[in-house]
């Protein structure tokens, strides 16, 4: 008889990005342990949480402050499970058996781990899933390719008509210096700064923008770029770039990034990220495989056994 799976819970909100970064570490872990299943609990709008098939977890992974919550409630009900708190729990780091933070917020407990940026599902595979389910549209676009990546404001960072102008003639260049472009406009853009670029790029067959309606390219555009920009406010595609091990740009908003600075100085230092200045160079360094880091450590630090889970 074969042993049973690992069940792992990755426990968010309905945030997009904050369910990314618990799902990330749970697959990490999970591939880590060999045999495992991965199981997505959601915390709706209204506080109704739907719970899984597998109703039992081994390992409960949580983020986001509806998670955070949560977890007082769950640890007295799955009293063998390990809980991992993804990013900083302030005043609760008591209610973990592992917190997975990220670097620059500086969390100097015994049961923490850092790691540059967060959690997330960027790999080699999804990668090559994301690139072949959309190969007839990027064929399309000759090479070399830029993949553009842009938010939006935030608690430190405006989007300005004079910023949405600096990145509007930012992103022309690239086109003009004979990149085919692959724009993704999110939720935060600002909606001028998404007609403008429509406008302007209009029946161009050299450039693809993705305004969120239809299947999500993101993970194709990602693979099949040879170059990435990614607005500074998005830190969490910042870090998903560099998993790529392409050549990465920030693209400069207006506001003082804090905390984030550090982040930046750690993927600078990394070899991955440079501030887009002048004309775009190519360069190389070893993809940023800090979740994969990450889930090692956590395996690791909770004495999780391995499965026949690959070396």
């Amino acid at each position: 008889m074969g042993t049973t799976p690992k069940v792992i819970w990755a426990v968010a909100d309905t945030r997009r990005g904050v369910e990314n970064q618990a799902i990330g570490l749970a697959e990490a872990i999970a591939r880590e342990l060999g045999n495992a299943v991965v199981a997505r609990v959601t915390i709706r709008d209204d506080g109704f949480v739907t719970l899984p098939e597998h109703d039992t977890p081994d390992v409960w992974i949580g983020c986001g402050r509806p998670a955070l919550k949560l977890a007082r409630r769950h640890r007295k009900i799955f009293r063998a499970a390990r809980f991992i708190y993804v990013q900083d729990p302030r005043n609760h780091y008591d209610r973990f058996d592992l917190i997975v933070a990220p670097g620059h917020d500086r969390v100097r407990k015994a049961n923490a781990i850092s790691m540059i940026g967060s959690p997330h599902r960027v790999t080699p595979d999804r990668l090559a899933e994301g690139k072949a389910a959309f190969a007839k549209q990027l064929a399309a676009l000759p090479a070399p390719r830029a993949a553009v990546m842009i938010g939006g404001p935030n608690k430190r960072f405006k989007v300005t008509p004079e910023v949405s102008a600096n990145l509007e003639a930012r992103i022309g260049d690239l086109l003009d210096a004979g990149y085919s472009l692959m724009l993704s406009v999110s939720r935060r853009t600002p909606k001028a700064l998404t007609e403008a670029l429509k406008a302007r790029f209009d029946g161009d067959t050299r450039v693809w923008l993705f305004d969120g309606a239809g299947a999500n390219p993101y993970f194709a555009f990602l693979a099949a770029a040879d170059v990435i920009c990614v607005t500074e406010d998005s830190t969490n595609m910042l870090v998903e770039a560099a998993a790529t091990g392409k050549p990465l740009y920030s693209l400069p908003l207006d506001g003082d990034p804090g905390k984030f600075s550090r982040l930046y100085g750690a993927l600078e230092a990394h070899g991955a990220l440079r501030p887009l200045l002048g004309p775009v160079e190519t360069w190389t360094y070893p993809p940023l495989d800090a979740t994969s880091q990450a889930a090692r450590e956590a395996v690791l630090r909770l004495g999780l056994e391995r499965q026949g889970a690959a070396a």
